[in-house]
């Protein structure tokens, strides 16, 4: 019986090896680190399962980005526990979206940007890639900003100059790279484990009211008809999601040295998307914790218009009657800039060699990048003072969901497609919630940006 085109392609994958396979595709991204961690075909299921662990963690920390921060003190505060369903559906999204980010670099053997640069005309590649740097340098803003803000908390150092100082960041990268990608793994996940615990004791201070958090998981009609619930629903679901981590799994999950037969790209994608899911359910607890803290202490003692992170660090000692709130405030604060610093580095890198194929040192990407971010944020802060930063931070995460269909709309084209996908193309019932995602964000977005123009 003769085979079809697309088990030609699988049988000819599994013939000739990876790396002349994946040589006939071009370099991967993040080249020295791909395929460096090994996945042992004769390992116990538990053994393959811990050394897919790792990748996930590294997409959370979009849940904790600063600006996230932002919008989540900003619904807290204004609406209570309302927008908590917000955060659910964003996990939700996430979980979807990344388990497509995972299957199309297992099953393609690229990540989504040379993806899309493998698929488009020039001229929409470059569209692409304009627009996912701009989502990049909106992420940049928001780690520049809350890295300042909790330099500024934690030991007094004036905002102009923490802002400066956050560009020396790059050293940490590049000494966490030459060290190894578990390393990197390993910092993102002991930061993550001082936010929650940080988070806990707040929360276990704070005393919330469970039954109006449970409540605040249903929606609610309101989020489509307030404008100012929208733009702060808008506001989490772009922190949350967060077009560069799209990009930033589709490669990441190729670091992990998984056989080419197609049992074990299928077993590599089980792993992966545990991995991920696990991350991500653990990831929503400490952006609930966020919203919940925020409503518990300041929408009930009637602060609701708490947006800005100094206020919100000032605010808590006096109302949750201990000094120690405020610092543990602070130190997740930090930990939260840290950790985004690690990820929008790499998420920029493989941005850039992905779409336009154009390779750079890790180092000046970063400086380059940081240094379009600082501009802003530093003419901010000197022209308006820190009062002015919690605004600016929420528009960043809007800004960035308003770039999420522009990687999301390519990510479902591709992984519904059996010509690029082979075997592993997506199931119907994944792709036809996938557009319900993609529609849903981009009604959203239109409406958003519709009542703009009127209220404008």
């Amino acid at each position: 019986m003769a085979l079809s085109g697309n088990e030609l392609q699988e049988k000819s994958r599994d013939q000739i090896g990876d790396q002349a396979w994946l040589r006939q595709r071009g370099d991967p991204s993040l080249v020295e680190v791909f395929r460096s961690i090994p996945v042992r075909a004769n390992a116990s299921t538990f053994r393959k399962f811990t050394a897919f662990l790792g990748p996930g963690y590294l997409v959370a920390v979009g849940y904790m980005d600063p600006g996230n921060w932002a919008t989540s003190l900003a619904g807290g505060s204004r609406f209570g526990y309302a927008l908590l369903f917000i955060a659910l559906l964003s996990n939700l999204m996430a979980i979807l979206l990344q388990h497509l980010c995972a299957r199309l670099a297992i099953a393609t053997g690229r990540d989504l940007a040379q993806a899309c640069r493998d698929a488009f005309p020039r001229p929409i590649a470059w569209m692409l890639w304009f627009l996912a740097e701009i989502a990049i340098v909106a992420t940049d803003i928001a780690e520049v900003i809350g890295t300042a803000i909790g330099l500024n908390l934690l030991f007094g150092i004036p905002l102009e100059l923490g802002v400066v100082i956050t560009a020396l960041d790059v050293f940490l990268i590049l000494w966490l790279q030459n060290k190894g990608f578990r390393w990197i793994e390993a910092f993102v996940i002991t930061l993550l484990g001082v936010i929650a615990v940080c988070f806990l004791v707040q929360i276990l201070l704070a005393d919330p009211n469970w039954g109006e958090v449970i409540r605040g998981f249903a929606p609610t009609t309101q989020i489509i008809t307030n404008p100012d619930m929208l733009y702060l629903a808008l506001g989490i679901i772009g922190a949350t999601v967060m077009p560069h981590n799209l990009y930033l799994h589709s490669s990441i999950v190729q670091t992990r040295a998984y056989g080419e037969s197609l049992p074990e790209r299928r077993e590599a994608l089980k792993f992966a998307t545990l991995d991920s899911t696990i991350a991500l359910m653990f990831a929503l607890t400490v952006n609930a914790s966020i919203l919940i803290l925020a409503a518990a202490t300041f929408n009930v003692s009637g602060q609701t218009g708490v947006e800005d992170l100094g206020e919100a660090h000032s605010l808590l000692a006096p109302l949750l009657g201990l000094a120690l709130a405020p610092t543990l405030f602070a130190i997740a604060l930090l930990c939260c800039g840290l950790n985004s610093t690690v990820t929008a580095t790499m998420a920029g890198q493989i941005v850039m060699e992905g779409f336009i194929n154009f390779r750079i040192a890790p180092w000046l990407r970063r400086l380059i990048t940081r240094g379009l971010a600082i501009i802003p944020a530093a003419g901010v802060t000197i022209l308006y003072g820190e009062a002015q930063t919690g605004k600016l931070l929420i528009l960043t995460q809007v800004t960035l969901s308003l770039q999420l269909p522009f990687a999301v709309v390519p990510l479902v084209m591709m992984t519904s497609s059996r010509a690029k996908m082979g075997a592993l193309v997506a199931p119907r019932w994944i792709t036809a919630i996938a557009v319900l995602v993609a529609a849903l964000i981009i009604v959203l977005n239109v409406k958003l940006v519709f009542d703009f123009l009127i209220g404008s």
